[in-house]
C-alpha cells in the first residue's frame, strides 16, 4: 500500500456553485437522523376524573375546574412535545450538486489521499491505524472502497474517529464531517465518476 499522485481535470469539479445545496442536504440529512420520540401528555391524557376539586365560590382559592390542568402539579404539559417526523424533501439534482461541491472543496484543499489499493493482510486494528499514521490523518476520515472489503472494513471498525463507506453509499453529510478522505484507486474513480455524469 502507498500513496498515489493523483491529478484532477478542473472541468470535472464543481466549485461555483452549490454552497446553499450543501446547507439543505446536511440539514435535511442530520434531521432524517432525529428519533423525534420526545412525547409528553396533555391535559386530556392525564389519569384523573373530572370531579370539581372545590366548589366555584366561597373558599377564598382560585376556581378550579380539574386537577389535570398545566398550572397544577401532576397535571398535563401545555403545547409539549409529541412524536414527529423531522424528515426533509430535498431534491435528487440538489442532493447531486451538494454532493459534487462538498467532494470538489475537498479536493481542491488536499484532504482526499488516495493509496494504490488497501491489502491487508490480516483484519487487524493496529495495521489500519499505522497506515493512518503514515498517511498523515490524525482526524477524522473515511476510508471510501468501491466495493465492500470485509478485511479493510474489519480493520477499520474499532477506530472511533474512522469511518468506512463504499462509493456509491458516500453522502455529502460523510464528506462534511470528516477531515480527510482515504480511498483507494478505484475508489476514488467512483467518487470522480459520480461528481463527473
Amino acid at each position: 500500500m502507498k500513496k498515489v499522485e493523483v491529478s484532477v481535470d478542473q472541468a470535472k469539479l464543481t466549485l461555483d456553485k452549490g454552497e446553499q445545496a450543501v446547507k439543505d442536504a446536511v440539514t435535511a440529512i442530520r434531521n432524517a437522523m432525529r428519533a423525534g420520540t420526545a412525547s409528553t401528555k396533555g391535559k386530556g391524557e392525564v389519569a384523573g376524573s373530572n370531579k370539581k376539586p372545590w366548589k366555584q365560590k366561597g373558599t377564598g382559592n382560585a376556581r378550579a375546574g380539574f386537577r389535570q390542568s398545566p398550572v397544577w402539579r401532576g397535571g398535563g404539559v401545555a403545547h409539549g412535545p409529541k412524536p414527529r417526523d423531522f424528515s426533509q424533501k430535498v431534491n435528487k439534482k440538489v442532493m447531486k450538486l451538494a454532493f459534487a461541491r462538498a467532494l470538489s472543496e475537498k479536493i481542491v484543499a488536499g484532504d482526499v489521499i488516495v493509496v494504490d489499493e488497501f491489502n491487508f493482510e490480516a483484519p487487524k486494528t493496529k495495521l489500519m491505524a499505522a497506515l493512518l499514521k503514515t498517511l498523515g490523518v490524525d482526524r477524522t476520515a473515511v476510508i471510501v472502497q468501491k466495493e465492500v472489503d470485509d478485511t479493510t472494513l474489519l480493520a477499520t471498525s474499532n477506530l472511533p474517529r474512522v469511518d468506512y463507506v463504499t462509493a456509491d453509499a458516500m453522502d455529502v453529510y460523510t464528506v462534511m464531517v470528516n477531515k480527510k478522505i482515504v480511498c483507494d484507486q478505484a475508489g476514488f474513480d467512483a467518487l470522480l465518476e459520480r461528481i463527473s455524469k
